[in-house]
């Protein structure tokens, strides 16, 4: 029998499988099958579209050029919306579902929808260390570029797909934020496009209060059309220090003491139970033992997460250098641990060996395919959280966190948080110590309620004087939410600026209580 012959009478018989279950329950039991089959090597083709057009860009240097006549295609639409006589609130016109964020927003629906399409890199300043881009510049595009050039920027976060004006607009983090702050802790100025339809630059000295009031706000100041972010030299290598850690009071105690140093260019740590983790600590060079060198990025290799767990179960500590974009982009491969729940089979080595290469699928069309029932669900089964806690409750915080969840993998990531004005500040006056806690994956806790269970979670991140990021499923009341964030700026510049009628404030476009 042929090879076509062969491929079509798989198909046949999937079909008749596929008729026989019946679709929803296919997608919602078996969704490798789909993912496998048909979203890969869609995924495939988003990538090649995106590496030719950014390609193109490159070759014909068309971004510089055509950045001013976008931005004013911008400001045109703001301005039809006020002479429409601004009846309803706007937004950007990138479809929800092309978002990281697992959060589906209806508001696309109903609310003016202006189009941005400014995905290009504009300027890379080498005298200033400063490198300009468009909004919708990813981390994969972008380090892609800096790096050749011997750049990269101080806070790479996590998933190649996340965007500059999704980290901040929400926030972005990574292991190096204990130095360098969060991502918009490393961001000097912001273009953006107002209500009134005006173009404005703004920084830490020039209106001062739009640039800390931006981070966070999640697009209800203005359009950000630009962003100027800091750079650092890029170096070949990532000398990473595996320590595998037992006993709660440990891991924190450990945890927190790597994490005061300086001198780590990384801490992170991957907890695997209550009991047990892994503390990784990584320092940038040049020099590498070539005997050592684990280029965790490619395709074959097994998930980062996975890779790690065996420091823990052999009981033993390591050293060996990653090459740095590998390094910066070693959880994407496997969402962090979200694949092992969509493709159960995908860290098996001849899966990888064979259709690595393809992996993962855009979460982009996870959502978009995911349907009504799969998203059900997710909401009810699912956690996809992260917790912004202070470093002195981490150990009250873990505990919290397998009591109400009890989800593991957990991710801990440290980052100084500066007492800057804003959404996101200290209790005190000056810089403090904090940890992002991330739980994602299914929880095992019996009684789970993802409403009660949340709440209580979020209860406990008030109490602490901690912050919830905002792509994930937010069930506070109003009262409760601007409890946990600091409204006094924002609200002042939504007055100022004639907000009001043309945003929904960030509560009403974020939080599950609020949303149509």
């Amino acid at each position: 029998m042929s090879p076509v012959w062969s491929l079509g009478a798989g198909l046949l018989l999937l079909l008749l499988w596929v008729r026989h279950r019946g679709l929803e329950a296919v997608l919602v039991h078996h969704r490798w099958v789909f993912v496998c089959l048909f979203l890969l090597p869609l995924s495939i083709l988003f990538d090649v579209y995106y590496q030719l057009r950014a390609w193109a860009v490159w070759r014909l240097h068309s971004a510089p050029r055509l950045h001013a006549q976008r931005v004013r295609h911008i400001q045109a639409q703001v301005r039809e919306w006020k002479d429409e006589g601004s009846k309803r609130y706007m937004c950007t016109g990138r479809p929800g579902w092309l978002t990281v964020s697992l959060r589906v927003g209806k508001y696309k629906k109903t609310h003016k929808n202006i189009m941005i399409n400014l995905m290009d890199v504009l300027e890379v300043d080498s005298e200033r260390q400063v490198v300009r881009v468009e909004p919708l510049v990813t981390m994969g595009q972008l380090t892609a570029y800096l790096n050749p050039m011997g750049w990269t920027i101080p806070v790479v976060p996590e998933l190649d797909d996340l965007t500059v004006g999704g980290l901040i607009m929400g926030t972005g983090i990574e292991s190096s934020s204990h130095i360098y702050g969060l991502f918009q802790h490393t961001c000097v100025a912001y273009e953006l496009v107002l209500a009134d339809g005006s173009l404005v630059r703004c920084s830490p000295t020039e209106n001062s209060d739009l640039f800390y009031a931006v981070p966070w706000s999640c697009g209800t100041l203005g359009f950000l059309v630009a962003a100027e972010i800091k750079m650092i030299p890029a170096k070949k290598y990532v000398k990473i220090h595996y320590k595998p850690v037992r006993g709660l009071q440990n891991i924190c105690e450990k945890f927190t003491e790597e994490s005061k140093k300086k001198e780590n260019s990384f801490v992170e740590g991957l907890v695997y139970s209550l009991e047990e983790a892994v503390i990784m600590t990584g320092v940038l060079t040049d020099e590498a033992e070539p005997s050592k060198i684990n280029r965790i990025g490619n395709y074959y290799k097994p998930w980062f997460f996975k890779h790690v767990e065996k420091y823990l179960k052999d009981d033993r500590t390591g050293t060996e250098y990653i090459p740095a974009r590998h390094y910066y982009h070693r959880h994407t491969r496997s969402i962090f641990w979200e694949m092992q729940d969509i493709i159960p089979f995908g860290n098996n080595p001849v899966f990888r060996y064979v259709f690595g290469w393809m992996v993962p699928p855009k979460i982009s069309l996870l959502k978009l395919t995911q349907g009504e029932a799969i998203r059900k669900l997710y909401e009810q089964h699912h956690v996809v959280q992260d917790m912004l806690v202070p470093m002195k409750n981490l150990e009250k915080s873990i505990q919290t966190f397998h009591d109400d969840l009890n989800v593991y993998p957990l991710w801990l990531c440290p980052f100084i948080l500066p007492n800057n004005p804003g959404m996101v500040h200290p209790k005190g006056d000056e810089a403090e110590l904090y940890v992002d806690i991330g739980a994602y994956g299914e929880p095992k806790r019996k009684q789970f309620e993802a409403r009660a269970s949340m709440r209580q979670m979020e209860k406990f991140v008030r109490s602490v004087h901690g912050f919830q990021m905002l792509y994930a499923d937010c069930y506070m009341t109003r009262e409760e939410f601007w409890d946990m964030f600091d409204g006094s700026l924002y609200h002042r510049l939504r007055e100022q600026m004639n907000c009001k009628d043309a945003f929904p404030e960030v509560y009403d476009k974020i939080c599950k209580a609020a949303r149509h």
